[in-house]
């Protein structure tokens, strides 16, 4: 790592990580994101991150100060208005826009800009709204109203051939513009702007794009500005549909985070922000720019206690105020939001646009050019770049974000989630994640010559060359857990009765919220604290619980006095019964959120396809089945578990926090309800079925598994190193699953020797032998 960085900075060291601000960037992650100690974070075209001493500011602002409503003349008010006109000054220094021709309109983000515009621009039927492909849904939905109101809309394709920093003498030599077919609709209700509908009257147009796309980073020309403003027929070429007045929108939401559009360069109409995008924080506030001479186009019909100087309720009167910033904020102010800005605006002033411009251009350049360059063993590409080509893909003038694809070897593609799951575990919330793209799915060729994902092969011993070792081996039963209660803890027996469903009474209850959500660790992690025993000579599921001062007595013996329902879930129908409302108030109680207490009395199968046919989650879908999630059975190696924790052992940041002993896990981490021992490690992968004393089971392949066995069971904590699922993935992945553990379906109309008249009921015991079949 530290030679490539070192390549790094001799070609990217004079613009990357601010070397000429009073902190560099590791000294600005050290002491401003303390908080991102071992993630990291590459979202930042979704929400940029605030810095602890912006925080800092803003708390001691309001803790300091009292701002009070602005629509009073108070000292406070005063206050606060003082704060609102700084703010929008600020905005407009931003943008290099002049107070005489711009106007700053707070809105609750950009949507809420973009919504604003549409609502009030003087749409006709002689009116364009034109967009190009390369727009975010917020700006789509305009199309809404222009096309309600009569108006064309019409989509385009720009290519920026020559990209120009600013305004050039052959500005629409640097364009290539095609059109899309143009959009009508004949039922559209014209109301309120005919007027400028008719041949005597004003056309009004509006085209919009952003200044850097979301998807790809590519960014358009602002030369379009004055293009379109200036000249529009040279762009569509003849079109019935470019009469008129053109003005501009710049959706510039996730471009002025580093390249705030210049508007005396290049002056919009309409330029709309969200705040968070720029420095983090506050959220929910945003901004419409707005050029004052467009700004009297604008029709609001709405208007609120904030935008009028008067109005009569028992006649039609109204006055609105005459300020265009006033007339179109609606209510009262977010103005304990809009006095954060300053200190974001501190922030960014401090650092430069500029250098923030370069830092970032220069680690996507160096990421862009390093993931094209990636190659697997058979020198087939891994990965592939959108909204740009070769040509381009050292340009600066792409913006910093990064849309890709990953492809196996094969050519074949690695899904999103797969993407996202893996990176969730290395601590990247999509460093430079070069090298986890590298360790994670780029296929090197392995001993043999053969290609192989990286660090990615189930490896087993368990071939049909040495199955006869394997049959050979003495394999036992050496344990058996029931969880009667979906996602709540079990308990550990010697021996214990087969049923149809599987073990008796196994996930034979779950919690359910008052939506009608079934409830899991993965969503209430505190289940694993409620401790469950079932003895069955009493007849009564025990329930204990830390938050509980009384134990909780459930009868096994079924009666009809509670009511019941049906309920489909994972492909199964199932019939549920209720409890009463003292049950049901202390599971409530133990898991702190309503709930409650439903018990299976029987399934059956629901063809429960997805949209592409593929049946869904469940994978017995022949079987009786409780509540589980795929099959009857979860069944582990202790083999398995020992060498996942070798693996654990030899990576030095597996340390418990303030102790030097590696992290080690036990089988109940993986809510098995059979644990075997004698086996090779993993072992169990090609096992086609077995049995286990005199019982037969069918292997259903694999267990996929999740974040839930991140999840400590004897604190209902997460693993803060994301283990041991972290390192399954390294070795264990398949297709995008981590597999650890097997599956397996009861044949309850099979056993070792036959059926007897006088047999007993079949059980499984701790220390039956196990015989596994591979072949």
């Amino acid at each position: 790592m530290g030679e490539r960085k070192e390549e790094f900075l001799k070609e990217f060291g004079e613009d990357y990580g601010y070397p000429h601000a009073s902190k560099n960037i590791d000294e600005i992650r050290a002491t401003e994101f303390k908080r991102l100690d071992e993630l990291v974070y590459l979202d930042h075209a979704g929400a940029t991150l605030y810095s602890e001493s912006q925080m800092e500011s803003v708390i001691k602002d309001l803790t300091t100060n009292v701002y009070g409503n602005p629509h009073s003349q108070s000292d406070s008010s005063v206050a606060t208005s003082d704060n609102v006109r700084m703010a929008r000054q600020q905005v407009l220094d931003y943008f290099n826009a002049s107070p005489e021709d711009y106007k700053c309109i707070f809105t609750s983000g950009a949507t809420a800009a973009l919504k604003l515009v549409g609502e009030a621009f003087p749409w006709s039927r002689e009116s364009c709204f034109m967009y190009t492909m390369e727009n975010h849904n917020s700006v789509l939905g305009i199309r809404e109203y222009a096309l309600n109101q009569g108006a064309t809309a019409l989509a385009v394709d720009i290519e920026d051939v020559e990209h120009h920093s600013g305004p050039s003498k052959s500005k629409l030599s640097s364009f290539k513009v095609s059109q899309h077919p143009a959009q009508r609709r004949t039922e559209a209700t014209l109301t309120g702007t005919v007027v400028n509908g008719d041949t005597l009257g004003t056309v009004y147009n509006l085209f919009a794009f952003p200044s850097e796309c979301n998807f790809s980073g590519v960014r358009f020309g602002l030369d379009l500005v004055n293009i379109i403003k200036e000249d529009a027929k040279v762009i569509l070429e003849g079109s019935p549909y470019c009469r008129g007045q053109w003005m501009v929108l710049i959706d510039a939401a996730k471009g002025c985070a580093t390249h705030p559009p210049d508007l005396t360069m290049f002056p919009a109409d309409f330029v709309v922000i969200s705040f968070y995008k720029i420095f983090g924080y506050p959220t929910g506030l945003g901004a419409l720019i707005v050029r004052t001479e467009a700004a009297r186009l604008l029709r609001k019909t709405y208007f609120s206690g904030g935008t009028v100087a008067a109005s009569i309720a028992d006649i039609d009167f109204v006055r609105r105020r005459g300020g265009i910033e006033e007339s179109f904020e609606d209510g009262t102010q977010s103005f304990l939001s809009i006095a954060a800005i300053s200190h974001g605006f501190k922030i960014i002033n401090t650092l430069t646009i500029s250098s923030i411009a370069r830092h970032t251009a220069s680690l996507a350049v160096y990421v862009r050019s390093t993931l094209l360059a990636l190659r697997h063993g058979n020198g087939a590409s891994v990965c592939v770049l959108y909204g740009t080509n070769a040509a381009k893909v050292l340009s600066r003038d792409i913006g910093p974000t990064i849309a890709f694809n990953l492809k196996r070897s094969d050519g074949s593609w690695f899904g999103y989630r797969e993407v996202e799951k893996l990176a969730s575990l290395s601590g990247i919330q999509l460093r430079k994640f070069i090298s986890f793209v590298v360790r994670s799915f780029v296929s090197i060729p392995n001993p043999l010559g053969n290609e192989c994902p990286q660090r990615t092969t189930i490896s087993s011993s368990s071939t049909k060359e040495n199955a006869g070792i394997e049959r050979s081996r003495l394999m036992s039963l050496k344990a058996i857990t029931i969880y009667p209660i979906k996602s709540c803890a079990g308990f550990s027996v010697d021996s214990w009765p087969l049923s149809s469903n599987g073990l008796q009474h196994d996930r034979e209850w779950l919690l359910k919220s008052p939506s009608g959500e079934i409830l899991t660790q993965k969503k209430v992690p505190e289940m694993c604290l409620i401790r469950t025993f079932i003895d069955l000579s009493r007849g009564t599921l025990f329930v204990e619980s830390p938050r509980c001062k009384e134990k909780l007595k459930v009868p096994l013996e079924q009666t009809s006095c509670y009511r019941k329902e049906e309920m489909q879930l994972y492909g199964q129908r199932y019939e549920v019964q209720g409890y009463d409302s003292d049950v049901n108030l202390w599971f409530t109680e133990a898991i702190a959120r309503p709930c409650t207490l439903m018990r299976c009395f029987g399934s059956e199968h629901t063809c429960c396809m997805n949209t592409s046919g593929i049946v869904g989650m469940c994978r017995d879908v022949q079987s009786k089945l409780n509540f589980v999630n795929e099959a009857q059975f979860l069944l582990v190696s202790e083999e398995s578990i020992s060498d996942l924790n070798k693996k654990l052992s030899k990576n030095p940041q597996n340390r418990s926090p303030g102790h030097q002993l590696p992290i080690h896990i036990d089988s109940m981490r993986f809510r098995p309800n059979l644990v075997i021992s004698g086996a090779e490690p993993y072992a169990e992968d090609n096992w086609r079925n077995l049995t286990i004393g005199k019982a037969c089971f069918t292997s259903l392949g694999g267990c996929n598994r999740c974040q839930m066995i991140n999840l400590n069971p004897q604190t209902g904590q997460v693993q803060k190193l994301k283990e041991p699922l972290a390192t399954l993935a390294s070795y264990r992945r398949v297709q995008g699953k981590i597999f650890f553990g097997i599956l397996l379906k009861y044949e309850e109309n099979m056993r070792l020797g036959g059926w007897k008249d006088n047999d007993p009921e079949p059980r499984l015991q701790v220390g039956q032998r196990v015989y596994p079949n591979i072949s």
